[in-house]
């Protein structure tokens, strides 16, 4: 739906069906209700995932003229895309495999390239259209530092490949599409300072195009996935503003935070709420705080609680996306607040115009935070809505 701070959608990530019939069928299912009650007299948009497969049959037979047909007579459009999940991504292992194929291969070129294709045709004329996707690659399949480097070459010679192929779309439609890069802990960049980094020194010159690099590849800015590193988001947001370094979306969605408290009785029974989010589909990465200010990262959940007795630790923030609109689960709590701050930023000077609710955990989530799913993305947009429209008190 079109607010005055951008387009907000939720992602399609959220749905199951993993081939195009599947996932097709779960809009055509699900949208008309969702749209009924968060935007019953104005289009309302949607964040569409395809995996790999889907994407290669969405554009067979008549498929795509299909949806579009459909989105026209539902009141839907197609601005965002999620092109991080290659594969499967609901009930198989997921795991660190969510990277792979990685930006090394031509695999994860060719399926980038196939969803600007189909977002191309999706497009309205009078918005810009944005692809997330994953940061290079995982750092924990590359130890040695020379392969390390080698992979980012070849991931980012394979991202100007991209970028130069979204030149020719907008040449050719006029339709301008970003590729939305998204840190994430563990991925070869996970930190605003990584990522510029990686921007300046080593994309720019490798695109030798600046002006085409900084129209076409962007930041999706998770707010998930910067809260799990303690990041400073408004100076990352001015810096990259600073730079002339675009964010091309916002992914709205909240970590799992809690406070390790001193006392072992205390700690033992935060840790056993913790333990409740340790399920085997996704990784949950953990970066904890200790009391000196550093951090300890951890590769899962398991991991971090098999260490979960050190006492210089006073706070664990967990990649594991939560409601956003809850933000006190009793002993655990959300990075809610990095939501608003964020928001706010947004509302007050909008830095992008995509939005883009990214909770896609329902499926995993403890029993007592788990509700219908309708109920529970129509809960999600309206809260971000209300943050959205609400006044600014001084």
């Amino acid at each position: 739906m079109k607010l005055n701070s951008g387009h907000l959608t939720f992602c399609t990530n959220i749905y199951a069906g993993e081939n195009w019939d599947a996932h097709f069928a779960v809009l055509k299912d699900s949208f008309p209700i969702l749209k009924a009650k968060l935007s019953p007299d104005a289009p309302m948009g949607i964040g569409l995932r395809l995996s790999n497969l889907a994407s290669i049959e969405i554009l067979e037979n008549n498929h795509l003229a299909l949806f579009k047909q459909w989105l026209e007579d539902e009141g839907g459009y197609v601005f965002t895309m999620n092109g991080f999940p290659y594969g499967g991504f609901h009930n198989t292992r997921v795991k660190d495999q969510v990277h792979a194929p990685d930006w090394t291969t031509e695999d994860r070129v060719a399926y980038t390239l196939r969803l600007a294709d189909i977002l191309s045709q999706l497009l309205h004329e009078d918005m810009d259209g944005g692809i997330s996707t994953s940061p290079l690659s995982y750092k924990p399949w590359f130890t040695d530092a020379e392969a390390r480097e080698n992979a980012t070459t070849t991931a980012t010679a394979n991202i100007v490949k991209v970028a130069e192929g979204l030149h020719q779309i907008h040449q050719q439609t006029g339709k301008l599409i970003h590729l939305d890069i998204e840190p994430e802990p563990d991925g070869f960049l996970e930190s605003g300072s990584e990522f510029i980094n990686w921007y300046e020194n080593i994309l720019l010159p490798a695109g030798n195009n600046d002006d085409l690099i900084k129209k076409h590849i962007n930041l999706c800015f998770d707010v998930c996935h910067f809260a799990i590193g303690y990041e400073p988001h408004t100076a990352i947001i001015n810096e990259l503003q600073n730079k002339g370094i675009k964010i091309g979306k916002i992914q709205i969605s909240a970590a799992l935070k809690a406070k390790l408290p001193a006392s072992t009785a205390q700690r033992k029974e935060t840790l056993e709420q913790l333990r409740r989010f340790d399920e085997p589909t996704y990784l949950h990465q953990v970066i904890a705080r200790k009391s000196d200010g550093s951090l300890i990262r951890y590769p899962d959940l398991a991991e971090a609680l098999a260490e979960g007795e050190e006492p210089a630790v006073e706070e664990w923030r967990a990649h594991f996306h939560v409601p956003i609109f809850v933000e006190d689960m009793g002993l655990i709590q959300s990075t809610q607040s990095d939501i608003t701050e964020v928001l706010n930023l947004q509302k007050n000077n909008p830095f992008t115009a995509h939005l883009e609710v990214e909770t896609y955990t329902w499926d995993v989530l403890p029993t007592d935070l788990k509700a219908p799913l309708n109920d529970s993305i129509i809960r999600e947009l309206a809260w971000v809505k209300t943050l959205l429209e609400a006044q600014n008190h001084a």
